[in-house]
């Protein structure tokens, strides 16, 4: 049996429905401003942002950049022409009915 999706109303439903139950066991919600919940002791948590080590220097590559352009430009050049298909035509007689199939390039 496949279990059914469930939906952003049913989430939001089971979400006002928790927060209904644990209001009516006597339990408190608390207004916190904005961006308190990130910060430990008043200050953000260094830690784990990553700016720690110090900048380094990038590896210049142009010659590489000038090579794989080089290679497309070369691409685009040497396709050969593209060849059209022959096609098939109908020859009709007086009367418009068909009489036979012949190529036509």
């Amino acid at each position: 049996m496949i279990k059914p999706k469930t939906t952003k109303r049913d989430t939001r439903e089971e979400l006002e429905s928790l927060v209904d139950q644990f209001i009516k066991k006597n339990g408190t919600i608390q207004q916190i401003n904005m961006g308190e919940s990130g910060l430990i002791d008043g200050k953000y948590n260094m830690s784990h942002i990553g700016f720690n080590e110090p900048k380094q220097d990038r590896t210049p590559l142009n010659h590489v950049v000038a090579a794989i352009q080089q290679r497309k430009q070369n691409k685009t050049t040497t396709t050969p022409p593209i060849k059209k298909r022959p096609k098939k035509k109908v020859i009709y007689d007086d009367f418009g009915d068909p009489i036979r199939w012949i190529w036509e390039e």
